[in-house]
């Protein structure tokens, strides 16, 4: 047995062991197989591991300080396959996102700068900076909080994160298919990338009213397979992949949309990530959702009503409304949403040494900014 150093934190309404990029470096092994072999993967329990067996609950954060000068932190994001052996590097994890700033505070990575101090993150999955503002009254670090977020019961440590200049960080394009409105399996959809590439689809066009539950959704296989085979087309019209069958299992993510409820939210959102419904809201995909409801030409344009406030944007989801704000930073565009952290522990995680076959979906240079 080989112990591993690691964090367990909840970021936004996901939790997600935090690794130090060395700690992860076992000779012999690559990256994809020990985090596989820690999490029980593959296993739809996840029984010989410390992975959650939900979409939600099976991530990984890798962290190191950074050497870039527009950034404080190095952070990627791993989504751990729980059935089918694979780990997925492609995209990024927005909830997850929020454990960075606390984490690097922790370690004196980043020293206090007043009641709120800024830690800048460079995401590698998708070159994105992402600006932590997180709460240390009186210059100290704090690791509780009194703010409630939709979709977690009790309150933890505020961080408002600003996605910087968000557009394109996967494919290149905001509108990666050179369109704002396109077509598949005769359904409109929209196809934006911002915070993560993500296929929006009209939830009337495909017999649903968006208001759906999650076990309503994930019930209906026949439904999963459809919504599946328009996200994995919709990879394919956005340069992801070649062919639908080699379409990210994360990415993109696939939002089904309606109309908002009077007086409460802008839109109605039910997410899918990994073949489920999500339980409220990928954070990177409420950025990429956020940039595409301004923009006329969009499926949700004609969605939210013509007087909405075009700076700030509230969505339904199955555990409450999400809101997201627009602002400049330093001449560019950020989108910005409030999320929560708490750590929950620290272990060491024991590291067996055998380990299954697996199947990497790691992206080769450069993939990130593929056309």
């Amino acid at each position: 047995m080989r112990d591993i150093h690691a964090t367990l934190m909840r970021g936004g309404t996901s939790k997600c062991w935090v690794f130090e990029h060395d700690a992860l470096a076992v000779p012999g092994r690559g990256v994809d197989e020990v985090l596989l072999r820690l999490y029980g993967s593959p296993d739809p329990r996840q029984l010989d591991g410390v992975g959650g067996a939900t979409s939600t609950t099976s991530k990984a954060v890798l962290l190191s300080p950074s050497a870039r000068p527009d950034a404080d932190v190095d952070y990627t994001f791993a989504q751990v396959g729980i059935s089918d052996g694979r780990v997925d590097w492609t995209s990024n994890c927005g909830n997850c996102s929020a454990v960075v700033g606390p984490y690097a505070l922790r370690r004196g990575w980043v020293v206090p700068t007043g009641d709120v101090t800024e830690v800048r993150v460079h995401n590698t999955n998708t070159d994105q900076l992402i600006v932590l503002e997180v709460a240390t009254p009186g210059g100290e670090v704090q690791e509780e909080g009194d703010v409630v977020i939709p979709g977690v019961a009790t309150p933890g440590l505020g961080v408002r994160m600003w996605f910087v200049d968000p557009g394109g960080r996967t494919t290149g394009a905001l509108w990666p298919s050179g369109r704002r409105t396109d077509e598949i399996d005769g359904v409109p959809v929209t196809l934006v990338d911002a915070g993560a590439p993500v296929v929006v689809v009209p939830a009337g066009a495909v017999g649903l009213t968006g208001r759906e539950s999650i076990s309503e959704i994930d019930s209906d296989p026949a439904l999963l397979a459809r919504l599946d085979g328009i996200r994995r087309r919709g990879a394919v019209l956005m340069g992801l992949a070649t062919e639908p069958a080699q379409a990210a299992r994360a990415t993109p993510k696939l939002a089904l949309a309606a109309a908002g409820v009077p007086g409460r939210s802008d839109l109605t959102i039910r997410m899918l990530s990994m073949g489920r419904a999500h339980p409220a809201l990928a954070v990177t995909g409420s950025i990429a959702l956020t940039l595409a409801a301004r923009e006329p030409g969009t499926v949700l344009a004609d969605l939210v009503s013509g007087d909405r406030d075009t700076v700030n944007l509230d969505m339904d989801t199955p555990a409450g409304v999400v809101s997201t704000a627009i602002a400049d930073r330093e001449g560019r565009t950020a989108v910005g949403v409030w999320r929560t952290a708490r750590r929950l522990a620290d272990a060491l995680l024991a590291l067996p040494e055998g380990a299954p076959t697996t199947h990497a979906e790691r992206p080769t240079a450069g993939a990130a900014h593929a056309a």
